[in-house]
């Protein structure tokens, strides 16, 4: 193998120097040298080739892959031997031999025969390989060089830049690639030029691979930093060993490609542009080569001395760095030569810049040296070439500057703000550039909008960046405005290319949306997609950006990046957004100055974003460039005190140190422009001069500061004197110094050397402010001026272009050493601000290219754009924003009620189908904006019947009333509505609506709700909507019954509308609806204690109560019957509804309704109470409630069956009490407690109705109710608690309230002889039946209610009130205690006293009237009823203290006694038996004696009251004569007597009590007191038939006096015996005296008169 390696490398050279040999220019006495040496060398090969076979193998040559070992001396002395031929054939200039010298070099070196790795002995401390290089590019001389040697030298230098087996660094590597540039420029030969110029790109690839691909390598042994240069092969070894040995091979195939590619090229360009010309001659190729290449030979720069890694990156530096020098060298005036070396050179330059930098890799990306040679060189070369008038090199500079803002933009925050504020956006706004600067900057934009990082970034960075500008906001209301098109004309553009501008506009904005989409596209869920996939992706992601930024460190090598990892904590959206508003108060208050200075500071104060000092104010007035320099200098040069503090302030922060008087001034004055008014420049100039003379006390020219503010001020005048266009004689220098002859404070004026070097200065130089606005503002033209002046355009223009690039420039240079931290973006919530901030500019674009344009491109892109706004804004649930792109799309629809659809086109469909597709993906967001979707969808349905010609009606205006008068295109278009794929597109919104969150499809679902009222209200209803209500309820029925719930909320309130519209038609449907709806929802059953079928229902209850139509009221009623009938298994809190709408069915006018109804309650409760009662009870009151009404219905059969129905509830509530306590808390009665539960929910509400149903039906059914009310209490009293008593008697009570109503005499009157008679004794027996538990409660409630109601003016009510309390005390009174009783006499007292007729004895006529009769009637009617209610008491009490009619009979008795005494019969003991047994039976042994006495003095009131009223002869007559009593004149004859007759018998039968035997004296008193009154009272009658009424009292005193004992006898007699002997005087009935005889007859032997026999 090492064999055949030798005969290779010695075939090249022997061939190659034979060839030399024989060419015939070898001849030439100046080859002589050349020709020895090849002599010399092809004999020392042929002793080589003798002596190969005994060289040992060690010392062999190695095979022709690989590189020569470097310590064979043998190799070493060979390869000098060999190159020296070589050398002097380049040298030969003869260009036969140079091409095959040159050949045969590049094949040695390409196969590894030749690595020059060895010191030259000719010029030490270089390598072989430099001298080798020297030799290839020394044959170049300029444009003359043959084409075939040029050709050979790009080959060669190719082979030695990309081979492995040599390396060439530094001076040597940047030699190779110059001639390689030098050629490209200098060749005439396109072949060539193409060739340089591919090889260049090559070569560049290579240094700069090289350079990434080294960090991967094992490091260098020594890891210092490197100085100059290196030359090792050790830290390529192991790599170029792996390499293989197809590098000869890899080098052959890409030259020859290259060639190939760079022929055929030529070609191309040579048969349509021809020969080239040559430009330019030797000599001038030789200038221009040593101007162009002039950095090259710059190595020792101290720049270049930094520290690298390695040899590999100051290579790459060094290359990188000339090109960026290059590409700065000016151009020539004017348009140059599109063929000029400058032009060339530039573009070529700019070209491989933009290669290097578009495949940078990470240690370029990040090495400082990198950075900084960017920042310094390149930066500001851009800034040049980035406004350069040759399309070209401003293209290429665009993309340079978008593959920096890829790449770099870390590292060049303040660049990129220079060339977007100075060049970008000022080619977008300014009014004369050209169609073709604008076209070329909108295509950089479009790439840069493309990515989401770095429009994020651009935000990040500079819009909230306190002192950046805000660039991404200015970026996107250019492009609005150029989307819009309502940019300013450009120069030679025509409409197509407006167009295409217009278009591009749109695309950079569609662009930004897309990937602030992007950006945010982790926040966005989409309904129609399964379970987020993210959870799943992110650990994956996660580990992608670990990797990510290791090998980003690992790029890096040891060269720290610029990047700090405190910048990165910046990159928060919260601060950054504060930040963000901040900026924007402080931009407010700068624009506050800049019109009102001292408003302007005030407000920034206020805010705290500026110092409250003057200090503070003068540094915020020298930093921030955004200040109107003209409003800073009249501000300082303000009189006030605050002004003058600031400008002091201002001025002292100026350092004049070392600085001459005009270098100050000019210092001083570039920062604000000087104010028009002497006073003011006079005060600054006296600071001015003040703060100079403080920054130079050594300066021996001044002895004051008056001098240097005398002199300031005359430097100003100068150059207003000699730079204002308005001064036409200018000063002289003469009388420039003439005029500051005796300022100076010193003996001396100031040299006039001086003084003249100040005036050629300012001659010279004007001193102006800095110039920072940027490109001149020039005024819009106006008017003719805009057509007229097309030339004055491209002169302004190229004059706009000049200040730019000053500008630009300057700044850029500016900032070239300035490092400012760059954020990059992360987090997703940058894009709401952003969004917030720009979502108007980016509205109008799109709705102006919609509104004004038909072109479907430009349709398109608003579409997507407006597509992707919505997504940002529902994103970050931006509801303003998002309403108003939603709003603006569906106004594009044409759908709208006001657009008209007969202009429908291509566009509006496209419209339709992006609102549709936006409803569809972003369905969880739209919220609110769900309205306008579906107005629009309804519209669409619409538009679909019109298109079909179903409903031509409804479109607007009589001249398009039908759908054949309609424009072909439009009826097409209308049409597309009806297309398959639009069907298809809605009813997925519709199945979709299933997969919508928990707020979303409440969203949806109450658009839905406000749409399908709209559509109900037209005049032409329509039921869309409606059905598609119905439908989404089927399809979101599944969902949990939280979401659902909150879904129905909505659903139902809109059925109960629905189900009461006019339209029958409508409400049928409704109900049809909701009856499947609710059967659907039945099925699934409820768990206890929830409440959703209740909601569900409602709607039904709702239509019960507010359509008054029967027709839907009867089916209301049969859809509930159905689901009772075929679904009670399933109802749960359902049965409330279901009894609430029978309750309203009970009051119907149609029997069919109230049987209907009643039917299936009666169901209900005969038949499912007795299956399920236990599920039902909480509806138990609701039940009893519909029971009630049902009672009250006007058909009769219905009401009787409903309270027998009562009765059978009754029955479930007492079996089953535990039931009512279980289901605690349901309602309102959590705070019941348990045991009352059965009360408050089932007895209570039970009994209660039944009051209800008494007090407001007809008799016969009140009587029914009555009687069972009464029956279920005494039936079931017996588990009864007190406090439940307390309540039902409330309720009892309540039915005397109709009484307490105002007067309806028929109906009163009836319902007090039955109801009330029925209910008070009904009272009495429950009272009786449960006295143990009712008499210590009620019974004071009881006496309350009756007192009560003896006091009404009813004589009916009053009489069952006496009769209810008569009953009471008899059935109970054996019951009452001491305390009971007292409570009972107090009782009957009250109501003696109550019921008095005291107005008998008083009453008057009244003054005669005709409204006076009716009150007097009422008042003798009421009178009446009292004297009646007194009767009634008496008989009452009597009743009570001895039993109902004993003392009736006893008179009797007494009267039949007397009688038969006339008769002579004796039947004396038998009446004596019967009084005992009925005496028993009365109260009377249950009472006290101060009782009775209480009640006999009662008694004897109203006695005393009737004798005073019957003496009353003439009150009688008035009464009489008045109408009171009829036809005779009122007595109380009645009640006279009977309460006599009462106490009577009370006082006897005390008196004859043993058991009172101690009372016995005082009774004995009252007795005697009581008979002499009465028997004085009957002596002074004078009325026969008032005596006739006294007979039986008079009989009954008499009678009890002769049972008395003798003793007992004789006192009484001895009281009465003249009033007994007076009453013989009077005609008595023979009873009478038959009695008063007995009397006598015993006086005589009590007395002793007579004897007894």
């Amino acid at each position: 193998m090492h064999n055949n390696s030798t005969k290779t490398k010695e075939m090249f050279i022997v061939r190659a120097l034979e060839k030399i040999l024989a060419d015939k220019d070898i001849r030439r006495s100046h080859h002589s040298q050349l020709k020895k040496s090849c002599d010399s060398a092809l004999e020392q090969i042929k002793a080589e080739l003798i002596s190969a076979g005994q060289i040992a193998e060690g010392n062999e040559l190695p095979c022709a892959a690989l590189p020569l070992p470097k310590n064979d001396a043998a190799s070493i002395i060979n390869a000098e031997t060999y190159f020296l031929p070589f050398e002097l054939a380049c040298k030969s200039r003869s260009p036969r031999i140079v091409v095959t010298a040159l050949d045969c070099l590049q094949k040695l070196i390409a196969y590894g025969h030749l690595t020059g790795s060895i010191q030259d002995s000719a010029n030490p401390g270089h390598l072989l390989i430099d001298r080798i290089v020297v030799t290839i590019y020394g044959c170049f001389s300029g444009p003359q060089t043959d084409e075939g040697v040029q050709l050979q030298i790009i080959k060669a230098l190719l082979t030695v830049v990309t081979s492995q087996h040599v390396e060439i660094h530094e001076f040597t590597l940047l030699q190779a690639v110059r001639t390689c540039y030098d050629i490209y420029l200098s060749s005439k030969n396109l072949v060539n030029q193409t060739t340089a110029r591919a090889t260049l790109t090559q070569m560049l690839n290579v240094i700069f691979a090289r350079m990434e691909n080294q960090v991967y390598e094992l490091p260098p042994p020594n890891s210092n930093p490197i100085n100059g240069s290196i030359h090792s092969e050790d830290c390529n070894g192991s790599g170029e060993e792996s390499l293989g040995d197809s590098d000869e091979v890899i080098a052959s195939e890409l030259l020859a490609e290259i060639i190939s590619a760079a022929y055929n090229e030529a070609m191309k360009d040579q048969e349509s542009v021809g020969e080239p010309e040559p430009t330019v001659n030797g000599n001038d190729y030789s200038s221009h080569s040593d101007h162009d290449s002039v950095e090259l030979h710059s190595e020792n720069d101290a720049v270049v001395t930094a520290k690298f890694t390695h040899i590999l990156q100051k290579d790459a530096f060094l290359v990188f760095r000339a090109l960026c020098k290059l590409s700065m060298k000016p151009l020539p005036e004017g348009h140059p030569d599109p063929k000029s070396h400058e032009l060339r050179s530039k573009v070529l330059s700019l070209h491989l810049l933009l290669l290097i930098l578009q495949n940078a890799g990470p240690v370029f990306r990040s090495n400082e040296m990198f950075i900084m040679a960017i920042k310094q060189y390149l930066c500001v070369a851009l800034s040049n070439n980035g406004v350069s008038l040759v399309p070209e090199v401003f293209e290429l500079s665009l993309s340079i500057f978008v593959a920096l803002l890829s790449n770099f933009k870390v590292h060049l925050k303040r660049q990129i703000e220079v060339f977007f504020k100075e060049i970008f956006l000022n080619i977008l706004e300014a009014n004369s550039s050209s169609f073709e600067h604008k076209w070329m900057v909108i295509q950089a934009l479009t790439r840069i909008c493309a990515d989401a990082q770095s429009v994020v970034d651009i935000y990040v960075n500079y819009d909230c960046d306190f002192s950046a500008a805000n660039l991404f906001e200015r970026l996107v209301n250019d492009l609005s405005k150029i989307a819009q098109g309502r940019q300013a004309l450009e120069l030679g553009a025509n409409p197509m290319q407006e167009k295409s501008m217009r278009i591009r506009g749109l695309e950079c904005l569609v662009s930004i949306l897309k990937c602030m989409v992007e950006w945010s596209k982790d926040l966005y869920v989409n309904p129609n997609m399964p379970a987020p996939p993210m959870q799943v992706q992110s650990p994956t992601s996660t580990e992608q950006d670990q990797a990510d930024t290791t090998i980003q460190t690992i790029h890096s090598g040891s060269s720290h990046s610029l990047n700090s990892n405190q910048e990165q904590l910046q990159d928060l959206p919260e601060a950054l957004e504060e930040r963000k508003m901040r900026k924007e108060v402080m931009e407010t208050g700068i624009e506050l100055f800049n019109r009102k200075p001292q408003k302007g500071v005030q407000f920034l104060q206020e805010k705290q974003l500026l110092g409250v000092t003057c200090q503070d104010i003068a540094r915020w007035l020298h930093e921030d460039e955004r200040l109107d320099k003209t409003v800073i200098g009249n501000y300082l040069g303000e009189n006030d005190d605050h002004s003058k503090e600031v400008m002091c302030a201002y001025i002292d922060a100026f350092d004049f140190r070392q600085l001459e008087v005009v270098a100050a001034l000019r210092i001083l004055l570039e920062e604000f422009r000087l104010p028009g008014e002497a006073q003011k420049i006079d005060r600054l100039m006296e600071k001015f001069a003040s703060r100079y003379c403080e920054c130079n006390p050594q300066n021996q020219l001044f002895q004051s500061a008056d001098t240097v503010y005398v002199l300031a001020f005359s430097i100003i005048m100068l150059t207003t004197d000699l730079h204002s266009p308005q001064v036409k004689h200018k000063m002289t220098k003469e009388q420039y110094i003439k005029m500051n002859r005796g300022i100076s404070d010193s003996k001396s004026d100031l040299p006039e050397e001086y003084l003249s070097s100040i005036y050629d200065e300012i001659s010279e130089h004007e001193i102006k402010m800095k110039n920072n606005s940027g490109m001149l503002q020039q005024p819009k033209p106006t008017g003719k001026q805009a057509f007229i002046t097309e030339k004055r355009r491209k002169l302004l223009w190229n004059m706009e272009m000049e200040v730019i690039s000053l500008t630009a420039t300057n700044l850029m240079q500016s900032v070239s050493h300035v490092k400012s931290p760059f954020t990059s973006a992360k987090h997703l919530e940058h894009v709401r601000p952003m969004f917030k901030m720009a979502w108007t500019p980016f509205l109008a674009a799109f709705s102006v290219g919609l509104q004004d344009c038909d072109d479907p491109e430009i349709a398109t892109l608003c579409l997507d754009g407006i597509r992707c706004a919505i997504r940002i804004a529902c994103i970050f649930h931006m509801s303003l924003e998002r309403d108003a792109y939603v709003q603006a799309l569906a106004r594009f629809t044409l759908l709208n009620a006001n657009s008209p659809i007969n202009e429908m086109k291509a566009k509006n469909i496209d419209t339709i189908k992006t609102l549709i597709m936006v409803a569809h993906t972003d369905g969880n967001y739209l919220g609110s904006s769900w309205l306008d979707i579906v107005k629009c969808i309804s519209q669409l349905e619409l538009a679909q019947l019109i298109g079909t010609g179903v409903r031509p009606q409804f479109l607007s205006g009589a001249q398009t009333t039908l759908k054949d008068s309609l424009n072909p295109s439009v009826k097409e278009h209308i049409g597309e509505t009806s297309s398959q794929s639009v069907v298809v597109a809605v009813d997925r919104i519709f199945t979709g609506s299933m997969r919508l969150d928990g707020d979303a499809i409440v969203d949806f679902v109450k658009a839905l709700c406000q749409v399908s009222v709209d559509e109900l209200q037209q005049q032409q209803p329509r039921m869309f909507s409606l059905q598609k209500i119905v439908e989404i309820s089927y399809y979101n029925m599944e969902r949990i019954r939280l979401q659902w719930s909150r879904i129905w909320q909505v659903l139902g309130e809109h059925f109960n509308a629905v189900g009461c519209n006019s339209n029958e038609e409508i409400s049928f449907f409704a109900l049809d609806s909701l009856r499947q709806l609710s059967m659907k929802f039945m099925e699934k059953g409820e768990f206890s204690n929830f409440r959703f079928q209740k909601d569900f229902l409602r709607p039904f209850e709702h239509i019960m109560k507010k359509n008054a139509s029967p027709a839907i009221r009867d089916m209301v009623v049969r859809c509930i019957a159905q689901m009772v009938n075929s679904q009670a298994h399933n109802i749960r809190s359902g049965w409330k509804n279901i009894f609430s709408i029978f309750h309203l069915a009970a009051g119907d006018h149609e029997e069919p309704i109230v049987e209907l109804a009643f039917q299936t309650t009666g169901k209900i409760i005969g038949d499912l109470y007795k299956r399920q009662f236990a599920i039902m009870v909480d509806s138990f009151q609701d039940a009893v409630k519909c029971l009630s009404e049902f009672a009250t219905a006007r058909f009769p059969d219905t009401s009787m069956e409903a309270i027998r129905l009562v009765r059978t509830c009754a029955q479930c509530v007492h079996e089953a009490p535990q039931l009512f306590a279980e289901h605690a808390g349901m309602e309102n009665d959590a705070s019941v407690a348990e045991e009352d539960r059965v009360w408050v929910r089932g007895w209570f509400p039970m009994l209660f109705s039944l009051s209800c149903v008494v007090n407001r039906c007809k008799l016969d059914v009140r009587t029914r109710a009555l009687t069972v009310l009464f029956e279920i209490v005494k039936t079931y009293g017996e588990s009864f608690k007190p406090n439940w008593w307390k309540d039902l008697f409330n309720v009892i009570f309540r039915i005397f309230d109709n009484m307490k109503l105002p007067e309806h005499v028929t109906e009163k009157s009836e319902w007090m002889t039955t109801t009330c008679n029925h209910a008070l004794y009904a009272i009495i027996d429950v009272f009786t039946q449960y006295f143990d538990v009712l008499g210590h409660l009620l019974l004071e409630e009881l006496f309350a209610q009756l007192h009560w109601c003896v006091q009404q003016s009813n004589e009916q009510l009053a009489r069952s009130g006496t009769n209810c309390l008569e009953n009471l005390v008899i059935s109970n009174g054996f019951k009452f205690n001491e305390s009971t009783w007292d409570k009972t006499c107090q009782c009957i007292l009250d109501i003696f006293n109550a019921t008095l007729p005291q107005d008998l004895l008083s009453w008057r006529p009244k003054a005669h009237s005709s409204n006076n009769i009716p009150q007097e009637h009422n008042h003798f009617e009421a009178l009446h009823i009292r004297c009646v209610v007194q009767l009634e008491l008496i008989q009452t009490m009597d009743n009570i203290v001895f039993f109902p009619a004993t003392s009736r009979k006893e008179d009797a008795e007494t009267l039949a006694q007397a009688a038969a005494d006339l008769t002579g019969g004796r039947s004396g003991s038998q009446s004596q038996l019967l009084e005992c047994q009925r005496e028993e039976q009365g109260m009377y042994g249950y009472l006290r004696t101060r009782q009775l006495l209480t009640l006999a003095d009662c008694l004897m009131q109203s006695h005393r009251f009737a004798k005073r009223f019957n003496a009353d002869h003439d009150q009688r007559s008035l009464l009489w004569r008045a109408g009171f009593k009829g036809s005779v004149k009122p007595n109380l004859l009645k009640q006279e007597t009977s309460s006599l007759a009462c106490v009577l018998r009370i006082f006897f039968k005390m008196y004859g009590d043993e058991n009172r035997r101690s009372d016995w004296p005082g009774i004995e008193q009252e007795l005697v007191q009581v008979c002499k009154e009465a028997l004085g009272y009957y002596l002074s009658l004078q009325s026969e038939a008032h005596r006739d009424a006294w007979t039986s009292l008079l009989l009954l005193i008499l009678t009890r006096l002769l049972k008395m004992s003798d003793a007992r006898f004789a006192t009484h007699v001895s009281n009465y015996y003249s009033l007994l002997c007076e009453m013989m005087c009077f005609d008595l009935k023979p009873e009478l005296r038959s009695v008063l005889r007995r009397v006598f007859m015993r006086i005589g032997p009590v007395f002793n008169i007579m004897s007894v026999k």
